[in-house]
């Protein structure tokens, strides 16, 4: 992060969103800045355009008018590959049923995302390693996912987020499919990320998860931003 008076750069710019399903609207107008190291919770009803509109930050989809910048980069403008290819390199994303291969082991599930890009099997198995250490689960390395309990899994797909230095981290319901002694460990995990100067989104149902890991909060309704305000950590 910045330091002194110099203001953190822009990481995502949302200006006047709108995503439409044929006669359905999922984001009605929404406009949001995230500055870097910022740990921003959208909380909401659900059909609110939450996940919409974390799909629109990743690149997983379009928005039908509006402008979405993510690191400087126009999503709107990449074709399907492209921003594909920006997902990989700049964007980490840590999802609710977290979406590892069962076919393989921890260890591979996590150095796959570097291979994607282009790094040496050799290279990224060894940062894969380094990272499954640091979050605390590198003597899991050769297990695999049906054999690991869900807190372990989702510091897997942690892991695996993280391969690529992204410049933001993106989290879909994180906690959602965790018991509760799970769900406090990667809450932790998240806080500790932000707290060196990871940038953070999380779309959330859970409140707990917002107050302990974000420093604002995004409440949606109806497809539009309904009210911001800043958060207070809880302890």
């Amino acid at each position: 992060m910045s330091s002194g008076n110099s203001t953190p750069e822009v990481v995502v710019r949302l200006t006047d969103v709108r995503k439409e399903y044929g006669d359905t609207t999922a984001l009605a107008g929404v406009s949001l800045q995230i500055r870097a190291g910022e740990a921003v919770a959208v909380m909401g009803p659900s059909g609110c355009g939450k996940s919409t509109m974390l799909n629109m930050v990743a690149g997983l989809d379009r928005p039908s008018s509006g402008e979405v910048l993510v690191h400087g980069e126009d999503l709107g403008r990449l074709d399907e590959k492209g921003r594909a290819l920006f997902r990989r390199h700049r964007i980490g994303m840590i999802f609710q049923f977290f979406n590892l291969l069962d076919d393989l082991p921890a260890l591979d599930n996590v150095a796959l995302a570097a291979q994607l890009v282009g790094v040496p099997a050799r290279q990224a198995r060894k940062r894969a390693l380094e990272l499954l250490d640091e979050l605390g689960i590198a003597d899991r390395r050769n297990i695999y996912p049906a054999a690991l309990s869900g807190g372990e899994r989702q510091r897997v797909a942690v892991a695996r987020a993280l391969m690529n230095r992204p410049a933001l981290l993106l989290a879909d319901e994180p906690t959602g499919a965790l018991d509760s002694a799970a769900g406090e460990q990667v809450m932790d995990l998240l806080l500790d990320l932000n707290q060196i100067g990871q940038t953070l989104l999380l779309v959330t149902h859970d409140e707990r998860l917002a107050t302990r890991c974000a420093s604002r909060l995004v409440e949606l309704a109806d497809g539009r931003v309904a009210g911001e305000r800043s958060l207070e950590r809880a302890a």
